[in-house]
């Protein structure tokens, strides 16, 4: 138990994804603010750390081991699940969430007013990944597979470190932004918690917004945590 209070959000989760429910559950970052240990991490929410690492340690040797070894994956190879698992998402998730948004903001907005900044809030989300995709795929994963190419061929080339840093750091600022948007949701929604008297489509809803919100964790955590620092590796043996 000690051991894991010790260990970065990041690194228990590299480890063990068995565990992102029990994070997702006391609302521990692990991606935006992975590096924290889980020490630290539920000292700054004022959880009691003994029993969410009984519970972390729990379900880490309960659940099934998850086949998917990230660790051992190359750059091309991270990228193309990125690609597959959570850009296809977002982008089939969006307009749906942003339809039933609008719609529950429209019908009930004035008995329940939050539902009307949510909706605005997750517009905001959703230019903001659209833009953050594209910028990744038309900008960033290409040039990381170029120079993961380039060391594998044994090709060494002088470039700037700033031609992976620099993307690196504006997509990890936006994956903040996109954080803080989503974690503004949940508190306004009371943890995606729908009132009694909510509709089919209030709820729907509101299981969308968690669900994404999952999902993005997720997506940050696999590039803040393995792809990027694993480019700028790349991008040292490279020079």
């Amino acid at each position: 138990m000690s051991i894991l209070a010790e260990q970065t959000l990041a690194s228990i989760v590299r480890s063990n994804h068995q565990a992102v429910p029990v994070l997702e559950k006391y609302n521990l970052d692990f991606c935006c603010k992975g590096k924290r240990t889980l020490a630290e991490a539920c000292l700054e929410k004022g959880l009691p750390l003994e029993s969410v690492a009984e519970e972390l340690s729990k379900r880490i040797q309960l659940a099934p081991e998850d086949k998917t070894d990230f660790a051992s994956m190359n750059a091309a190879q991270l990228i193309s699940y990125i690609l597959l698992q959570h850009h296809f998402y977002v982008k089939q998730a969006i307009p749906n969430i942003l339809a039933h948004l609008q719609r529950v903001a429209q019908k009930h907005g004035e008995r329940f007013p939050y539902m009307v900044e949510v909706f605005y809030l997750f517009n905001e989300v959703a230019t903001e990944m659209n833009a953050h995709m594209q910028k990744e795929e038309m900008i960033l994963f290409p040039r990381i597979k170029e120079i993961e190419t380039l060391v594998s061929i044994h090709q060494h080339r002088n470039l700037d470190a700033r031609y992976v840093t620099a993307p690196i750091q504006v997509m990890e600022a936006e994956h903040d932004a996109a954080g803080e948007l989503m974690y503004r949701i949940r508190e306004l929604t009371g943890n995606y918690t729908a009132p009694e008297e909510a509709c089919t489509t209030f709820r729907i809803s509101l299981a969308e917004l968690k669900e994404f919100e999952e999902d993005l964790h997720k997506h940050v955590h696999l590039e803040n945590n393995l792809l990027f620092p694993l480019a700028q590796k790349i991008m040292q043996q490279l020079n």
